[in-house]
């Protein structure tokens, strides 16, 4: 994970993708500016738009870019719902390219309806391996699907002890180890044992394990249990989606995938194509992903916390899109407009 010193300009590889990506990274990159307006913003493409224009939905240069820039802000990319030749997911492809193997999840407590007062927990997924590598083949004429699961020494031990230097960083003191390591002891077992194995090297910090099918009754039954949950890819897929109904639903949350010359900060939701062009998306997980940008990989506290408690103070003051509830709900750029005047 890289720190750059405050004195030094920050430079953002900007990917607006699909669909409301066109709308929601703009307002971000609105609210970013007010808060670093030293920011340089390099534009770049991606996605299922640009792949029926140019034959790619990742080019060359943008990779090139993303490498010289260090940090990104993408924002959604659409997936056709038939097989396309040439066609690939661009932000899977980015994160394994450039190695971005840790995925961060928040979930906290907003003013909205829809969430939970005193959740506030972060799912972290290791995201270069498990079931998630693609090596899927079928047999017996198509009758039986085989997937591979992956799970590496070094590739949990590098999560893991990320997972561990962000809890003391950020003042967290209990990490949750998620597995499934009674009937997957050779893969998940591994998992285990390396995630434990690093947690000796932190004592001020509580750890714990569950069963994945626990972790998930817990997340249903009472999420304030979690503060930092450490598991693979698939059980952090899930329960990190589970956990962003507490925090308001996935429209709402943000995520940073972390390398170690690497920050990819990403809104959870999709694209969108229902809604875009209409002015009425929710900015919130792009901004919100912002700040998690600015605190966790460019170290601006300060700035990253100005960004968070201008979205709470605007949403506890009533203003809100059409997607948290009907009555009262303003546009996009209305949106913006009061978080940046809560800044």
């Amino acid at each position: 994970m890289q720190n750059q010193q405050h004195e030094k300009p920050l430079t953002l590889c900007v990917i607006e993708g699909d669909g409301i990506g066109h709308e929601v990274i703009p307002a971000a990159i609105e609210v970013l500016k007010r808060v670093a307006p030293d920011v340089v913003i390099r534009p770049m493409h991606a996605g299922w738009e640009y792949f029926q224009k140019h034959g790619t939905s990742l080019p060359e240069e943008t990779v090139q870019a993303v490498q010289e820039c260090g940090a990104v802000l993408f924002g959604a990319a659409s997936s056709p719902a038939y097989p396309v030749e040439g066609y690939f997911s661009p932000i899977v492809r980015l994160r394994r390219t450039l190695q971005a193997y840790a995925n961060l999840r928040p979930a906290r407590y907003l003013p909205i309806p829809t969430s939970r007062e005193g959740v506030d927990l972060l799912v972290v997924r290791e995201n270069t391996e498990d079931l998630y590598i693609g090596h899927e083949h079928t047999e017996n004429e198509g009758r039986v699907g085989i997937a591979e699961k992956v799970i590496t020494h070094d590739a949990t031990e590098r999560v893991s002890r990320l997972t561990y230097e962000l809890a003391v960083r950020t003042g967290r003191n209990k990490v949750t180890i998620v597995h499934k390591a009674n009937v997957l002891p050779q893969s998940d077992g591994l998992f285990r044992r390396v995630a434990l194995e690093i947690s000796g090297y932190y004592p001020e910090i509580t750890t714990d394990e569950l069963y994945v099918d626990t972790a998930a009754y817990w997340m249903v039954k009472d999420p304030t249990r979690f503060d930092m949950i450490l598991t693979p890819n698939l059980y952090g897929d899930i329960l990190s989606d589970m956990a962003a109904a507490w925090g308001g639903g996935l429209g709402l949350a943000p995520s940073l995938s972390l390398g170690d010359k690497i920050a990819i900060a990403e809104p959870v939701h999709g694209s969108a194509p229902d809604i875009a062009g209409k002015g009425i998306a929710n900015p919130t997980a792009a901004i919100m992903s912002t700040a998690m940008l600015l605190r966790l990989y460019w170290n601006r506290q300060e700035a990253a916390q100005r960004i968070e408690e201008a979205v709470y103070r605007t949403l506890a003051e009533g203003d809100h899109t059409i997607d948290i509830y009907v009555q009262g709900a303003i546009s996009t750029a209305e949106f913006t407009n009061h978080i940046c005047n809560n800044l």
